[in-house]
């Protein structure tokens, strides 16, 4: 039993590589085009959206905040996968009310460099934390972190991942998250099977935590309720998925992706609520969960986690190259550029995991506030079609988002207590609310206070 997830991960890796075609073009590796030019059906991109959503960290996440808040914690993490439907609409606004190709065509219309600098350069950040967060969790899952197991198996999974994104690109990620979806929803049935039959656990474990409002669990369901509406338009994993296919497809593989999501988040997290349920003073999750359950389904619990970092990597990696070589214009749109930019994010990943932060949700909840300067981007500019909101609102709402995500993360490490004693999912709720408040006036006087070259005409 000792040797499972070694030769799972393994035997997942090497089929991966198979499945992996090589590009031998431009439109296959950064635009995911098969080899006559076909652009991903339904299933191809929802299981693509998915699965590359569905992150390693993600159901770790759901888990950890089940096992401390209840079902409350759980449903917090869950309501983040509404992005899909939020995201679903930017995309339609961008593509097809607007006529753009990218968020960055967009911005740099509206704004100009400062649009597309300020969003490359919080786009950038979210790649490199996506790879950090997800070889993180892997390392965490063979071994204690310093050791050689932990390092050598965080090596060697960054290798694997890295070998089949650089053959084949995106068109790679999306060959490889149908069957790494397949097998994930296996696994997570058998799981919610052998789990439900257990008599070890009962229904009423989900409700071991009462609803209250000022608990963590709750305000931080109002967090993510306000964060979906920027959240998506930050993550060019998605945004990219957006511009694959067709309008019908799109619209469909975003609705399906969301209700998917949730569902496989919320069941996770479940095991972690029911974990939280029956922990003792002390006891950690995984601990009190093979307590619970058995060895088998933690094993499947283990394999869900190494499934879904896997996925997250090829898809980021992807992006990443995407970024650099076609939605910032730094280099030629060439193979050998787009599998340099690879390795560099790669490296940086490796960086942040033996050098950097260990907190998970952190990387998410300052990602999630860098996030809200977009806001007002998508209900005056993009939803509302105002093009006469000038650069300075823009660059005031970034300042902000970044300023409080900054803020929340030395408030939530301990770094700082400006903010007080309150909870850190409280301050965080606030910072929230306040960027969104004032991001959205800084738009709204900047569009009464800028006309444009018409109305002036007009009006005199």
């Amino acid at each position: 039993m000792e040797y499972y997830l070694p030769v799972f991960a393994g035997v997942v890796a090497l089929v991966s590589v198979l499945l992996a075609p090589k590009a031998e073009s431009a439109g296959a590796f950064f635009q995911g085009l098969s080899a006559t030019g076909r652009q991903p059906g339904l299933i191809t991109l929802t299981f693509s959206q998915v699965t590359t959503w569905i992150f390693a960290r993600s159901l770790m996440n759901a888990a950890i905040l089940g096992f401390y808040y209840g079902i409350w914690g759980s449903l917090a993490y869950a309501f983040y996968y509404f992005s899909f439907l939020t995201g679903g609409k930017i995309v339609d606004s961008l593509r097809f009310d607007h006529g753009f190709n990218s968020v960055q065509d967009f911005l740099r219309a509206r704004f100009g460099r400062w649009g597309t600098g300020c969003y490359n350069f919080v786009i950038g950040i979210r790649l490199i934390s996506e790879v950090f967060a997800n070889l993180l969790v892997i390392g965490i899952l063979f071994g204690v972190a310093g050791s050689n197991v932990y390092t050598l198996t965080i090596l060697g999974f960054s290798a694997i991942t890295l070998f089949y994104s650089m053959l084949g690109g995106l068109r790679a990620s999306l060959r490889t998250d149908v069957f790494q979806m397949v097998i994930f929803l296996g696994t997570l049935l058998l799981l919610i099977a052998l789990v439900t039959f257990s008599q070890n656990v009962s229904l009423s474990d989900l409700g071991f935590k009462s609803f209250v409002f000022d608990q963590p669990g709750p305000v931080l369901m109002l967090v993510a309720l306000l964060q979906i509406w920027s959240y998506p338009m930050h993550d060019p994993v998605m945004m990219d998925r957006g511009f694959l296919a067709d309008r019908k497809t799109t619209r469909r593989s975003f609705l399906h992706a969301a209700w998917i999501s949730v569902i496989c988040i919320l069941a996770f997290g479940c095991l972690g609520v029911i974990a939280g349920a029956h922990a003792v003073n002390g006891a950690s999750m995984n601990e009190t969960l093979m307590q619970l359950l058995g060895t088998i389904p933690m094993m499947l619990f283990n394999s869900a986690l190494v499934i879904s970092a896997m996925s997250t990597l090829d898809s980021t990696l992807s992006s990443s190259a995407k970024l650099l070589a076609v939605d910032m214009g730094v280099m030629k749109m060439s193979l050998r550029n787009g599998r340099a930019v690879m390795a560099a994010f790669m490296l940086f990943g490796l960086l942040l995991v033996f050098w950097g932060n260990q907190d998970l949700f952190s990387a998410v909840a300052v990602s999630g506030t860098a996030s809200l300067y977009l806001a007002p981007v998508i209900f005056f500019s993009l939803w509302g079609k105002r093009k006469n909101i000038p650069v300075w609102s823009y660059l005031l709402s970034f300042a902000l988002a970044l300023s409080a995500a900054l803020l929340y993360f030395t408030e939530s490490s301990g770094y700082s207590q400006l903010l007080g004693d309150a909870h850190k999912y409280t301050k965080l709720l606030y910072l929230t609310i306040a960027v969104l408040g004032i991001g959205c006036l800084g738009f709204w006087l900047g569009g009464k206070t800028t006309a444009k070259p018409t109305e002036k005409i007009s009006s005199t």
